[in-house]
């Protein structure tokens, strides 16, 4: 294991951002207030996150020969993000995400096609394996197939890298993934869909924490929006605040920010709440700035805030 390398497996896709003044109803059109294209994917702007903080950081996906795929590849030199197991396909486009953003609150929904990325397998995953040794923090989340993320996070486990699975969207998954996972992190909404606790005060969230405890998560980080983030494993519980770091501009993104900013700070040997914190501040910055990736703050930037804050 190396010092701060990081590789995570996740998506790339091209985000297609609108803002508006209120959602469109079913056979309505809204005239929006504003538009941006850019890269996306939680795997990818997490790892966008992890680099600008200083991290080594590995991405493995797939990508289409298309324009799509060239907007990644251009992202990835300009980020120093390694890509030697960036597979391409010529059979299948790289995919893309509808973002809707209330121009009033910064709050977004979002609709995503994983493209290409879809169509990596287990076999790739597979010949990442010394890139996932050589890691600090391996990271996966479910944009990709299951059979995916759980081949990666098997990996990591039998070579001894600590594992952060960030699990979204929220999909039916078998409890034995949790044992694989020393931090799992949804955030409110997620915690929701894989415990069936509903989410919506600090006691749920506990609640949540103890029940993916239970499944064999070994650390249990719930992401709370603008409350923060709860901390919980057998022999702590902790309530991290959120940072306020300006006039929220847009909150997509939020958790790809942290979840990068957390990987870092866990490469870096910070334990599970200074890690945290770490995060939080990431994310503090990163809503108020719009897009996704390109939202993601400088180390200098995070480690003002957290002085600021001490």
């Amino acid at each position: 294991m190396t010092g701060r390398r990081i590789t995570i497996l996740g998506i790339f896709v091209a985000d297609v951002a609108f803002r508006t003044p209120r959602n469109p109803a079913w056979g309505e059109t809204v005239i929006g207030s504003g538009f941006a294209l850019g890269p996306g994917g939680k795997g990818s702007n997490q790892a966008v996150a992890a680099a600008r903080l200083g991290g080594a950081v590995g991405f493995i996906s797939k990508l289409g020969r298309d324009t799509f795929g060239d907007l990644a590849r251009q992202l990835y030199a300009e980020e120093g993000i390694d890509t030697r197991y960036l597979f391409e396909t010529a059979e299948h486009a790289t995919g893309a995400a509808a973002i809707i953003i209330d121009e009033a609150s910064g709050e977004n929904a979002i609709i995503v096609y994983p493209g290409s990325c879809s169509h990596l397998t287990p076999a790739e995953v597979d010949e990442a394996r010394g890139e996932i040794a050589r890691s600090a923090v391996f990271m996966t989340n479910l944009e990709l197939p299951v059979p995916v993320v759980v081949r990666g996070l098997e990996i990591a486990r039998e070579q001894g890298v600590p594992t952060i699975f960030n699990p979204a969207p929220a999909v039916p998954i078998a409890d034995r993934v949790f044992t694989l996972c020393d931090h799992v992190t949804p955030n409110e909404s997620e915690a929701t869909g894989l415990t069936g606790i509903s989410v919506g005060s600090l006691a749920d969230a506990e609640r949540a924490a103890d029940a993916l405890l239970a499944k064999g998560a070994r650390n249990a980080v719930i992401t709370l929006g603008e409350n923060g983030v709860l901390v919980r494993n057998r022999d702590l519980s902790r309530h991290v605040p959120a940072f306020a770091a300006g006039p929220v501009v847009e909150t997509t993104g939020a958790g790809d920010a942290f979840n990068g900013g957390f990987a870092v700070a866990l490469s870096e040997g910070r334990d599970i709440v200074a890690a945290a914190e770490f995060g939080c501040a990431v994310a503090g910055i990163s809503v108020t700035r719009p897009g996704t990736a390109p939202s993601m703050p400088s180390r200098r930037e995070v480690d003002d805030l957290l002085a600021g804050r001490g």
